[in-house]
Parts: structure tokens; C-alpha cells; sequence
């Protein structure tokens, strides 16, 4: 026996347009097995969110780690090496660290 189709289900009906009595259906992208509800624009447009939603959190994500206050990592690399060490240009009248 094979395995039911399950179809794509948005607002109350079905992406492919068949009557919602009867078949199983979801909301869940990645389980969604028909075809025709596959090739609809509202799973299209529906997947295109999802991935865009996807993206921008993993941007967020990585732009938490990245805003690093990189100053205070660089002075403390600096603080770290033997001897008069010089700053960089950009970091106050701080001759020495």
C-alpha cells in the first residue's frame, strides 16, 4: 500500500485546489508530498519566506558575534606582548601600552 499524499494546507484550503474533506494535509513545508501543491505559488511564496526567515536569523546570528568590541580584544593582545609596545594610530594619546 502506498503511502498517502499529504498536501500543502494554507488559510483553510488546499494549494492545489482539491477539497480538504478527506485528505491529510499541512502546513509543514518539508512534509508536503503533492506535486501540484508543490508547483502552487502559495508553497512557493510560502518556502521563499521560510528560507528568506532562515537567512536573516542566521545573519542576525552572526552579527552578534562579529560585533565584538575588537578594540578591546586588540589593546589586550597588545597588553600581552613583552616590552614598549606602540598602539596603533587611532587609539588616544596613549603612547605606550
Amino acid at each position: 500500500m502506498a503511502a498517502p499524499v499529504i498536501h500543502y494546507k494554507t488559510a483553510g484550503h488546499l494549494a492545489c485546489g482539491r477539497e480538504t474533506g478527506h485528505l491529510a494535509a499541512t502546513t509543514e513545508l518539508a512534509k508536503v508530498k503533492c506535486r501540484t501543491c508543490r508547483n502552487s505559488e502559495a508553497f512557493k511564496d510560502a518556502r521563499k519566506d521560510a528560507r528568506n526567515s532562515a537567512r536573516r536569523a542566521a545573519r542576525k546570528a552572526k552579527a552578534t558575534h562579529s560585533s565584538l568590541d575588537w578594540r578591546a580584544a586588540w589593546r589586550e593582545q597588545l597588553s600581552a606582548l613583552p616590552g614598549h609596545n606602540r598602539l596603533p594610530r587611532g587609539f588616544g594619546s596613549q603612547p605606550f601600552v
